[in-house]
């Protein structure tokens, strides 16, 4: 089971796009998220992170 690169392309760009709908979509609303999360401290934004990538690999061990 090797790396295929199209495929870690083609993940890249899936995230590139879904970080840009909401900016797109919702300009004030991102720059009301981004406020919020300058004030949040280290431990609050680890959590977040750490939850995230635990979804994610959830959902890519499902698919996969």
């Amino acid at each position: 089971m090797g790396l295929d690169w199209n495929d870690l392309f083609a993940a890249l760009a899936i995230v590139c796009i879904i970080e840009g709908v909401m900016p797109f979509l919702n300009p004030a609303g991102m720059k009301r998220l981004l406020s919020r999360l300058a004030t949040l401290d280290d431990r609050e934004l680890r959590i977040g992170g750490l939850f995230s990538m635990v979804i994610g690999l959830v959902i890519l061990y499902a698919v996969r």
